[in-house]
């Protein structure tokens, strides 16, 4: 399995990124995609999941007015949409991924409930 996150950047406040985390070595229907974001000196946070097997999104509830995740089917890849961005959306941002083929409940928000991670594609977001 490999993740390869892209569409990082330089953002002014209030603009816009969409972020693309493309998964190969997949059968992109059960798996679970979840983003996260890592700020210097803080804790690893989660943003959004969507599970694929199930057709269910999740969100952090101080992102859901702003961002939107999606699912490419064709494209085996998840995109994370973020508008009105903010200085503090500032961070490493990070797609993960979880095998749901078997089923089980899971934490989305827990980094540790993910067995593949990307390498992270940096967003900051000017003032």
């Amino acid at each position: 399995v490999q993740l390869v996150e892209s569409g990082g950047g330089l953002v002014q406040t209030e603009g816009s990124l969409r972020l693309s985390c493309a998964a190969s070595g997949v059968t992109f229907g059960n798996y679970a995609i979840g983003w996260f974001r890592q700020a210097p000196g803080k804790e690893r946070e989660a943003l959004s999941c969507v599970d694929n097997s199930e057709a269910t999104t999740y969100y952090r509830d101080s992102v859901k007015a702003r961002f939107t995740i999606s699912s490419d089917y064709a494209k085996n890849t998840v995109y994370l949409q973020m508008n009105n961005l903010k200085p503090e959306d500032t961070a490493v941002y990070y797609c993960a991924a979880r095998n749901t083929l078997y089923g089980g409940t899971y934490d989305w928000t827990t980094p540790d409930e993910y067995d593949w991670w990307g390498q992270g594609t940096q967003v900051t977001v000017s003032s």
